[in-house]
């Protein structure tokens, strides 16, 4: 007899949303939310971010630090004494889940830039700077996150299962996102489970970045490394390098990453059609290659994006001020019953839900 044994490249589950008035619910919303799509993983990666969870330290950098052992602490913390002024550093909590053995040591640390180790370089590309020092010079040491008033949680289990593991029932945040991986091309290990981020940014994919070693060394040329080994890492570079250090808005970031074919974009108006030339041109080596569903949180909004012709799933709902997307309409349907209107995103066409303006996020 045969065995037909075939890769998966369509497994992956995402969810997210965002109440734009603000208001702060418990990480048992996207708990609920994911673990609807737990067929979608295979035990290998889970992770979620939240927004708003550190309120009382909101104007501070949260770094949440993995260690694969103990001794990779005291050189990691020594960056970080040097480089920024430390408020307090601990342990992330946990509980004893037991399909969960062996993790590795969890540690955030709230922290303000020290100035005067500053020279030439803005606030945020001094973060950069060192999150990637850390990443790469530290053996066994990797920053899963470093905002302000935000957090990632991932590890190696189905979601539900590292949602429990981190506790996330006692935080609140406005903004979630999840994530239930099934690793195809690269390793199922702690770090390289989703949410990836840098800064406030956080990406959950579903697919396959085929372009991540034209990705990779475009973004090595502004000081980015790539350290976590998986093709997933490079969308929040990207993000942050194209909307943040290069002020591209976030339609035409997208734009640059799910840019239209070249017989699209030849149909086009003549000044529509200049632009994307010139970006195709510019931005040539950002274009992200292969399937993908992806969702980007920020401090202050939820962005969704599909490929160019829609290889992977993505659903969108609103009910009143809370924007929800996922790779199936019951992952929505879990924590919203009654949605005012569903649809199917459009391939290559951001969806973006943002904070109010003016909103004060609730503590």
């Amino acid at each position: 007899m045969r065995i037909e044994t075939e890769k998966s490249i369509s497994g992956c589950g995402l969810c997210g949303f965002i109440n734009e008035d603000g208001t702060r619910v418990s990480g048992e919303y996207i708990i609920r939310s994911i673990k609807v799509l737990h067929d979608r993983a295979n035990g290998l990666g889970g992770g979620f971010a939240g927004y708003g969870i550190y309120p009382e330290m909101k104007d501070l950098y949260a770094f949440h630090i993995m260690y694969q052992d103990k001794e990779s602490i005291v050189p990691a913390e020594e960056i970080l004494r040097e480089s920024f002024i430390v408020y307090r550093g601990e342990d992330i909590p946990t509980r004893r889940v037991a399909s969960i053995s062996n993790p590795p040591l969890f540690k955030r640390y709230f922290t303000e830039v020290n100035h005067e180790r500053i020279e030439f370089l803005a606030e945020e590309d001094y973060v950069v700077s060192i999150v990637m020092r850390i990443n790469s010079e530290v053996p066994g040491a990797f920053v899963v996150s470093s905002g302000k008033n935000m957090g990632v949680f991932k590890g190696v289990g189905y979601p539900e299962e590292i949602g429990e593991f981190f506790r996330l029932d006692e935080y609140s945040g406005y903004i979630w996102i999840g994530h239930g991986r099934f690793p195809t091309n690269t390793p199922g290990w702690w770090g390289g489970a989703h949410p990836f981020a840098i800064l406030d940014w956080a990406i959950v994919h579903n697919g396959e970045i085929s372009s991540y070693g034209i990705n990779r060394r475009y973004l090595e040329m502004f000081g980015y490394k790539c350290t976590m080994f998986t093709d997933t890492e490079v969308v929040a570079y990207l993000f942050d390098l194209l909307h943040r250090r290069h002020k591209i808005s976030l339609e035409l970031t997208s734009k640059i990453l799910a840019s239209p074919f070249w017989k699209d974009i030849d149909d086009l108006q003549e000044e529509e059609k200049e632009a994307f030339t010139a970006m195709r041109m510019v931005y040539g080596s950002a274009l992200l290659n292969g399937p993908f569903a992806i969702l980007v949180a920020f401090n202050n909004g939820l962005l969704g994006l599909n490929d160019r012709i829609k290889l992977r799933p993505m659903v969108a709902a609103r009910k009143g001020y809370t924007l929800y997307m996922a790779s199936e309409e019951a992952a929505i349907r879990e924590i919203c019953e009654d949605p005012d209107i569903v649809w199917s995103p459009k391939a290559g066409t951001p969806v973006i839900g943002k904070l109010m303006e003016g909103v004060k996020v609730s503590v």
